[in-house]
């Protein structure tokens, strides 16, 4: 019996989408707070929506890089 090897391509794919949210998990907020902090600006909605699209997406890209990483170290 051949032990399971990792997948090294997998790997780097998910390893990039977890940069990826690494890089969203800062922008995001950092957004949310410049919309927070000009309420009383014309643009204010359009930045809060910005920011909760980009939260969003680092929730997003956290667990599709968890689900690879584990896809590439436990074959099916």
């Amino acid at each position: 019996m051949e032990p399971k090897k990792t997948n090294r391509n997998l790997l780097y794919k998910g390893v990039q989408n977890m940069g990826i949210c690494l890089f969203l998990m800062f922008v995001g907020p950092t957004i949310l707070y410049l919309a927070f902090s000009n309420q009383d600006k014309a643009t204010y909605i359009l930045v809060l929506s910005i920011g909760i699209l980009l939260s969003l997406g680092a929730i997003f890209f956290l667990f599709r890089g968890i689900y690879i990483i584990m896809k590439s170290l436990f074959n099916d």
